[in-house]
């Protein structure tokens, strides 16, 4: 197998970002003939089962941030083609916007061609009406399309953690009737 082989092999049992796959483990008894200790590999299982959970939970925090921020994004677009329609007309625009939390204040805006941006980490930038609008314009159709990348990767997730917990409850048994079958056969050979 070439080089190209094994990295096409390796990117497959990936996702997007790079999420590992679980192997599912069909063959239980072959599995742990190659493996040997059920104890170590459980806990392999339950470290790998740990890193799935634990991107599980950026992967729903990023989610809920850009759940917020496309409704944010879309206000900020429909308020900016206000602006644009009023820009060119000769009197103010009067208007309610949120101070803060459940505070709205009345402004009367003057028409313009200019806007300020805040784009965050405390940088503020002025842009045209037009320029802000494409800004605005990018921005939403990236977070949209991260958004459903999201979507798809926590599926993803969700699965190789299935597999993963199947794998443990398979070894697991496996043990459990392994180590049966040892006492069983200890005690037939202590009474015969």
């Amino acid at each position: 197998m070439s080089e190209l082989d094994e990295q096409q092999t390796t990117d497959a049992k990936k996702n997007s970002i790079g999420i590992p796959a679980a192997d599912f483990v069909e063959n239980v008894d072959e599995f742990m003939m190659d493996e040997g200790n059920a104890e170590a590999v459980l806990k392999r299982f339950d470290e790998q089962h740990n890193k799935y959970k634990f991107m599980e939970l950026n992967l729903l925090q990023k989610k809920r941030r850009l759940k917020k921020q496309i409704p944010d994004i879309k206000s900020s677009l429909d308020i900016l083609r206000q602006l644009k329609k009023k820009s060119e007309a000769t009197e103010d625009m009067k208007t309610h916007f949120l101070l803060s939390d459940q505070v709205y204040v009345k402004a009367e805006v003057p028409p313009t061609d200019k806007v300020y941006l805040w784009l965050g980490a405390n940088v503020m930038l002025e842009y045209t009406l037009s320029d802000a609008e494409a800004l605005l314009s990018k921005n939403l159709q990236k977070a949209s399309h991260n958004l459903l990348q999201l979507g798809e990767d926590l599926d993803f997730l969700r699965d190789q953690l299935t597999t993963t917990e199947v794998n443990m409850a398979r070894v697991y048994n496996w043990d459990v009737k392994k180590r049966q079958a040892e006492r069983e056969k200890k005690q037939s050979s202590s009474s015969s």
